[in-house]
């Protein structure tokens, strides 16, 4: 009789666990049939909102877990040789490389080579000359660099130029330095948010004191190659690249005006020096969603995490909540959260955000800027939307793990 019934016990149990993974198989299936059918009506929105506003090209990709559920193409890399832009087009993401600039901080700091309530000016001692109305510069810390609080102006480069041989950004550290004494924090370190270009910059020469390693060379060791992103470099585009390399174009009264395939961002690298094709960024999303084997090989879960927790509150109306952890931005919106960073340079436009509880990631990019350095534009309210159209009819899909 025991033997009978352990006998049933296990047929029914046997039985519920099929009837469990038929019901699970049958709930992705009319997700994965939702999903797609949303998916054509975002490509179709996405082309036709890229074609309206003369854009040349641009990619959006949407990834769960490892794998990528949904990618749209639009356009040319480079019109004059009629190159169209595929999942190999090489793009520059500009700010978005603060992201990586954070992670090697962090990296830095798990190694315990720093604390992030450091004065910074304990590493870069240059920094002692900056006028500080609010008190002493031993107070700006590392942490106040990577949440855009220290006080410091927004723009690297405090003057402009249109002559051939002045520099896109400045090229040499010794450059900076002779702007420090004549540069003026603006408000009480820590105090509110005010987005800063320099801060970065002084994050990415830490980098490379602490290390030993130029910038460049730091991430493409701790970062870049244990993710597998070989084909992501930084600046001037090596010659096996070349072919797959977008030029970036402004929007002028109608008027469509390349850029060139290359720029130089000098000193200012670790500010917005990453070039990548979607296939090497979608594996930065990967990991930083957890869904791939190298996820603790780059920086711990925890440390992560920590990134991803709101330090100030930039915005707080009704619709969206934005703050900034640690040089990631945390968005919440109709009861939608979402991590990322945007990036805008030359003729590129860009977003990423991703969301760790569920396990999904968006990430977006144009070739094609109506203005420069274009932080209020068309185009980045056209990225906007995008966005939003992400979070309105992709997000709700996936329920998030508690």
């Amino acid at each position: 009789m025991l033997n009978r019934d352990c006998f049933n016990k296990r047929i029914c149990n046997i039985f519920f666990m099929i009837l469990i993974i038929f019901f699970n198989t049958t709930i992705l299936a009319q997700k994965q049939d939702t999903l797609d059918q949303i998916w054509l009506d975002i490509d179709d929105h996405f082309r036709k909102r890229l074609e309206e506003n003369y854009i040349v090209g641009g990619s959006l990709m949407f990834a769960e877990g490892d794998g990528v559920n949904g990618e749209s193409f639009y356009g040319f890399a480079d019109v004059d040789l009629c190159r169209i832009v595929d999942k190999n087009t090489i793009y520059h993401w500009a700010s978005i490389t603060k992201t990586f600039t954070a992670i090697a901080i962090m990296q830095l700091r798990d190694r315990g080579l720093l604390d992030l309530d450091d004065p910074v000016i304990d590493v870069i001692p240059e920094l002692r000359h900056v006028h500080n109305p609010f008190g002493t510069m031993d107070e700006i810390t590392i942490r106040h660099l990577l949440t855009h609080s220290a006080g410091f102006r927004g723009p690297t480069w405090p003057w402009g130029g249109d002559k051939d041989w002045q520099p896109y950004e400045p090229t040499q550290w010794s450059q900076l330095v002779a702007m420090i004494p004549y540069t003026e924090i603006l408000f009480k370190p820590g105090s509110r948010y005010s987005y800063s270009n320099p801060g970065i910059i002084f994050l990415g020469r830490i980098i490379e004191i602490l290390s030993g390693d130029d910038y460049e060379v730091y991430i493409d060791k701790n970062i870049l190659k244990p993710l597998q992103m070989y084909h992501t470099y930084f600046d001037v585009t090596p010659y096996h690249l070349l072919p797959y390399r977008s030029n970036n174009y402004y929007i002028q009264e109608g008027d469509i005006t390349a850029n060139g395939l290359d720029f130089d961002t000098g000193i200012t690298v670790s500010n917005g020096g990453l070039n990548a094709p979607l296939t090497d960024m979608v594996k930065y999303l990967v990991f930083l969603t957890g869904g791939n084997d190298s996820k603790n090989q780059i920086l711990k879960r925890s440390s992560l995490e920590e990134m991803w927790k709101p330090q100030i509150v930039i915005d707080d109306n009704n619709n969206l909540k934005q703050s900034i952890g640690l040089s990631f931005f945390i968005l919440e919106q109709n009861g939608i959260r979402a991590i990322g960073h945007t990036g805008s340079q030359k003729g590129f436009m860009s977003f990423f955000y991703f969301d760790p509880a569920r396990e999904i990631s968006a990430i977006c990019i144009f070739n094609t800027s109506d203005i420069e350095e274009s932080g209020g534009s068309n185009t980045r309210k056209l990225s906007d939307g995008i966005r939003d159209l992400l979070f309105e009819r992709i997000w709700p899909l996936y329920t998030p793990d508690n």
